[in-house]
């Protein structure tokens, strides 16, 4: 496992539930800005076991990369949608100044 995906997995560990981060978002936390997409491979090759909630990651935009699954996850934590079923991201951002306060490297 590479130190990136080593941070990513512990910041989206740190998301608490009913919040999301974008990938972006998590990508300037982990060390590298331009790493979104990086992001998104880092937790694709997590599973169920890992217990990594990957679905508190989002788009910028509060759009769902995995659809229904990802929004039932969700909808389960408390997550409001807006009515083109995106996250609405002005109640539910994770903001950077609270994820900075909550990790400690």
């Amino acid at each position: 496992m590479t130190n990136f995906n080593r941070r990513v997995y512990e910041i989206v560990c740190r998301i608490p539930p009913g919040r999301v981060m974008s990938y972006g978002q998590v990508a300037r936390l982990a060390g590298n800005a331009h790493a979104s997409r990086a992001v998104g491979y880092a937790l694709h090759q997590t599973d169920d076991e890992d217990h990594v909630p990957w679905q508190r990651v989002v788009y910028k935009d509060g759009g769902l990369a995995f659809g229904d699954r990802q929004y039932a996850l969700l909808q389960a934590e408390g997550v409001v949608f807006t009515a083109e079923e995106k996250v609405d991201m002005a109640l539910c951002r994770w903001t950077q100044e609270e994820a900075e306060e909550s990790l400690w490297w």
